[in-house]
């Protein structure tokens, strides 16, 4: 039980290590992109309900966390472009779509 909870309080602090790690990447992405500040785009990205889409939110904070810890902010970032960006686009794209139709609005 105890071995669960010591796995359990790791994880947490390594999702709130990746959680502020994806936000930079996100907030850096945002601006080398748009070339404004875009929360709304922010908080789609970094929301539970995205994260979700990847996995438990919980743990894939804690991967980011873990492989800053363990490699770099580099490592960390990169990781974030190549398994969370991707994912991210394709929602932005069917968005775009449903937008454009009036399916949903801003």
């Amino acid at each position: 039980m105890k071995h669960d909870e010591e796995k359990l309080t790791r994880e947490r602090e390594e999702a709130w290590v990746g959680d502020a790690i994806l936000a930079l990447f996100v907030r850096e992405w945002i601006l080398e992109e748009d070339g404004v500040l875009d929360g709304e785009k922010f908080i789609r990205f970094t929301s539970n309900d995205f994260l979700r889409v990847i996995g438990n939110p919980t743990a894939v904070e804690a991967r980011i966390g873990r492989i800053y810890r363990e490699e770099g902010l580099a490592s960390a970032c990169e990781h974030i472009r190549e398994k969370l960006l991707p994912v991210f686009l394709r929602q932005e794209k069917v968005r775009a779509r449903q937008l454009r139709s009036g399916n949903i609005k801003g």
